[in-house]
């Protein structure tokens, strides 16, 4: 648990004219638990592989993240296809995957082929059979047009290397009318006991998530969850 527990310590920040490209600054001094890696002025943060995922798994993140609660708070239905993003071992996916049956499926994305295999293992063990296991890239989560209902992203949209690229395959492949749920520590909250680049504030999610290209309004964000906050953004309609 130590690799996102929250370690004080100042940002580093770059004397020298920082690297950059057309959407991406790269820094040679930067916070130890991010990549050097900058989007719209907020460093990404370093993935967490697939030997934490019991982490992911501990007794005590019910208590801490209110998982029951969220699952509730997706207002998910029977035939909905959703897609969760960064799917990891499973842990949202298997709470996610009764509520939209009959008809519905749960897309379980995840870069990391090991994390696959344990959520594989769990689905086998438990005969959940509406859950769709899908390889994605640092780049794409590979979900085909206009597919799906809702797409989940807990405590992931931060890791991302490429998070312009992951959002426009994301907003594409979303119905008319799809919501994206974004669940991220909160970043104004300094009494969360999570590492800096390991959270987000409400303020740089909607600015990363309105961008116009993406044809997304911010619409509500819950916050009834312990740590974390809960930021709807839905497709807007078509224009004609």
């Amino acid at each position: 648990m130590l690799f996102l527990l929250q370690v004080h310590f100042q940002p580093r920040i770059s004397a020298q004219e920082p690297a950059t490209n057309s959407r991406y600054e790269f820094r040679e001094e930067h916070d130890p638990n991010g990549i050097g890696k900058f989007y719209l002025g907020r460093e990404i943060a370093h993935v967490m592989g697939h030997p934490a995922a019991i982490w992911l798994e501990r007794p005590e993140r019910e208590a801490e993240e209110r998982l029951t609660l969220l699952t509730r708070l997706l207002d998910l239905k029977p035939g909905m296809v959703v897609a969760d993003i960064g799917a990891g071992s499973g842990v949202l996916t298997m709470r996610m995957a009764p509520k939209v049956a009959p008809g519905g499926k749960v897309i379980a994305v995840d870069i990391q082929p090991e994390m696959l295999l344990l959520l594989q293992n769990k689905l086998s063990r438990e005969k959940v059979s509406n859950v769709e296991l899908l390889l994605g890239e640092a780049n794409s989560p590979k979900l085909e047009r206009e597919s799906v209902d809702l797409i989940l992203m807990v405590d992931v949209y931060h890791e991302f290397e490429f998070p312009y690229e992951m959002l426009q395959n994301m907003t594409q492949s979303l119905k008319p009318g799809g919501r994206i749920a974004l669940v991220e520590y909160r970043l104004e909250d300094p009494r969360v006991p999570i590492k800096l680049v390991h959270k987000m504030s409400e303020k740089q999610a909607v600015r990363e998530l309105t961008l116009p290209e993406w044809n997304l309004e911010h619409t509500e964000t819950i916050d009834k969850l312990p740590r974390q906050h809960l930021m709807i953004f839905t497709r807007k309609p078509s224009q004609p």
